[in-house]
């Protein structure tokens, strides 16, 4: 079953976001992770969103997530992501 990272973000500081985001991709490969989607909010069609940035991981498996979140080349990212930016990650899994 596959399954997905949905982040939604909201920058605080654009350089320490930039070096964060660089450093993330070498933490997703052991898992066998792809980065789908990185965007930035064009409209808020219904409801209210306040996040500006959304980026999407897609998983071979939930367990593969489990595994990179608690890895220790991202945790070590995590104080990094916490200075810049706000960040609310969900995982998701997918039959199809």
């Amino acid at each position: 079953m596959t399954a997905y990272v949905i982040g939604q973000i909201t920058v605080k500081d654009p350089d320490k976001w930039e070096e964060y985001r660089s450093k993330v991709p070498a933490t997703l490969a052991p898992w066998g992770a792809e980065l789908v989607l990185r965007g930035t909010r064009a409209k808020v069609l219904s409801g209210q969103h306040p996040h500006t940035d959304t980026v999407v991981i897609r998983f071979p498996d939930p367990e593969a997530v489990i595994q990179w979140h608690s890895s220790a080349a991202y945790q070590e990212l995590v104080p990094l992501r916490n200075q810049a930016a706000d960040v609310d990650l969900i995982s998701y899994e997918s039959e199809s």
